[in-house]
């Protein structure tokens, strides 16, 4: 008996079908050169999105607030001293250049004795006001307190617990708690500024003892970067090797015990009532 060794068509363009896919059991294999390119163009695409995005927002929203102060101020420039009545164009720029020259000009005439005593009426006349009297001192003493140089306000990042124990959170120093406030206080208490992600110009105004604060070695600007982005911009540890591996705190709770403060600083564990 014969035994015939020719394969049918169909066996024949399965076997095709094998090799053509280049992968046993029917499966198909692609090709490492193609996922190599499109793995690495992929990484430039978003190496280039990182690179243009935070450059191209920064710009437009300088350009935003530059053209915004020059819609404002270049149309009170009377006509024969705007540059742009003589040239073809308008000049960016040009009202937060006069703006910043009327401010220049303000603070050297109020440095004088005519000026001072130009201030001290305006403010009396003000001060009088029912409504205006406590926007302007708020809005004057806020001023004062960030501007002045010798201030130590939103000059120090820190870390507190909140909003409960256990939980920490990124703060900052606006200054030291003083009036009636301290004074209701038996402990050094601080004033510190909690803000919220991502808009930091919200937040809570928290009076927190000065011996529960941890100082950071992080700068403001870092403290602020990582407030904004959430956590994902994260500044290095600037702190020697040997500071970096010795925890200052901890964020254990004991949550069946109560903690009784007592005046002399000594913290009494007692077991909670059920």
């Amino acid at each position: 008996m014969t035994h015939s060794t020719n394969e049918t068509p169909e066996q024949n363009s399965g076997q095709h079908e094998k090799t053509s896919t280049g992968g046993s059991g029917g499966k198909p294999g692609g090709d490492p050169a193609l996922g190599s390119l499109g793995s690495r163009l992929r990484t430039y695409f978003l190496a280039g999105i990182l690179v243009t995005a935070p450059i191209t927002i920064t710009l437009y929203a300088a350009w935003i607030f530059v053209d915004f102060v020059d819609g404002k101020v270049t149309p009170l420039i009377p006509v024969p001293y705007n540059p742009s009545t003589y040239l073809p164009f308008d000049i960016p720029g040009l009202g937060l250049a006069v703006v910043a020259v009327v401010l220049t000009l303000i603070g050297w005439l109020t440095a004088g004795f005519m000026g001072r005593l130009f201030l001290r009426i305006s403010e009396r006349v003000l001060r009088r006001m029912p409504v205006i009297s406590g926007v302007y001192g708020t809005v004057k003493q806020i001023f004062e307190t960030v501007l002045k140089k010798q201030s130590n306000a939103f000059r120090e990042a820190v870390l507190v617990e909140y909003p409960r124990r256990g939980i920490w959170a990124i703060a900052f120093i606006t200054g030291r708690t003083e009036g009636e406030v301290q004074n209701t206080i038996e402990e050094e208490v601080i004033n510190i500024f909690i803000p919220t992600t991502p808009n930091p110009t919200s937040g809570f105004l928290l009076f927190v003892p000065k011996k529960e604060l941890i100082p950071l070695n992080m700068t403001v600007e870092e403290a602020i970067k990582m407030v904004i982005s959430g956590g994902i911009v994260t500044p290095p540890d600037h702190r020697p090797k040997k500071e970096q591996k010795i925890a200052r705190a901890s964020a254990a709770t004991y949550e069946d015990l109560d903690v009784l403060r007592e005046k002399d600083r000594a913290p009494v564990l007692v077991t909670k009532k059920k």
